[in-house]
């Protein structure tokens, strides 16, 4: 991820002086309110938002209120934030209450935080509504000049709302991961390349498909091939396994009307 040079020294001088921060409200055991305060602070001197024209307080959403929101230039609201208590540890309940603020407004990007930890999350609009987990980072625990460190505080800047960096990384994060290279393992393209290089390393052995994937539960870890991620990303190697027959199907049709179109004299 390419940082622009002033966020990348913005986050160098910043990062250390707010970890002091939170350690001392850590040890004071702040309550909520002051709590909010000091994200407020962060937006400001971290993630580089105006916090009296980009952040909104107690954001009212059909009678109820979230902490905070960030809005861009043009006054969308682009982040709900629904701020813990420093020394409260984040729950379930607590990432429900966060999305219910964002799913009954339209808003599919939320975050739930106690200061410390930072946990995002993408809301899907679907029946019913669904949501996942992105990506999340303890703050205290980040290095200011480390680039993969700086790289997950980029994506919640004001800089990067412009450029959509948390959409692109959302979309990286959905395809470059455990599950989807699993659910690839076992797709039939990747079996027949299997077989293909065990028919070179002996030409004698005959190995077939079926006999490839049925070795497979012995080599990929039970927690990649089944529940929720990797049913998700089964889905998402179907879909595209779709689309290319589709376009495969498309381009022969194409072909064959241009074969046999007539020819202007």
């Amino acid at each position: 991820m390419n940082i622009p040079k002033r966020v990348s020294e913005r986050l160098a001088r910043s990062v250390g002086t707010f970890q002091k921060v939170l350690e001392a409200a850590k040890h004071r055991d702040v309550n909520e309110s002051d709590t909010v305060t000091i994200v407020t602070d962060m937006l400001a001197g971290v993630f580089g938002y105006d916090k009296y024209t980009d952040v909104t307080s107690e954001q009212s959403i059909r009678g109820t209120f979230c902490d905070l929101a960030v809005k861009s230039d043009t006054g969308e609201i682009r982040y709900l934030i629904e701020v813990k208590a420093i020394g409260l540890s984040l729950k379930e309940n607590h990432v429900r209450q966060a999305v219910n603020y964002g799913a009954n407004h339209g808003i599919p990007w939320v975050i739930l935080t106690n200061g410390i930890c930072w946990e995002v999350y993408r809301i899907k609009f679907e029946q019913p509504v669904s949501y996942e987990q992105v990506f999340g980072f303890d703050f205290l625990q980040l290095s200011a000049r480390k680039q993969d460190d700086q790289a997950f505080l980029y994506v919640l800047c004001k800089e990067g709302i412009s450029k959509d960096i948390i959409e692109q990384y959302h979309e990286r994060a959905q395809t470059l991961n455990r599950f989807v290279v699993a659910a690839l393992m076992q797709s039939e393209p990747v079996l027949t390349i299997l077989r293909r290089e065990l028919r070179r390393l002996s030409p004698d052995v005959r190995a077939e498909v079926d006999e490839i994937a049925a070795l497979l539960p012995d080599i990929l870890k039970r927690d990649v091939v089944e529940g929720e991620g990797a049913e998700r990303a089964k889905r998402l190697v179907q879909r595209s396994a779709q689309r290319a027959l589709r376009q495969a199907r498309k381009q022969t049709e194409q072909k064959a009307e241009a074969a046999v179109a007539p020819t202007v004299a």
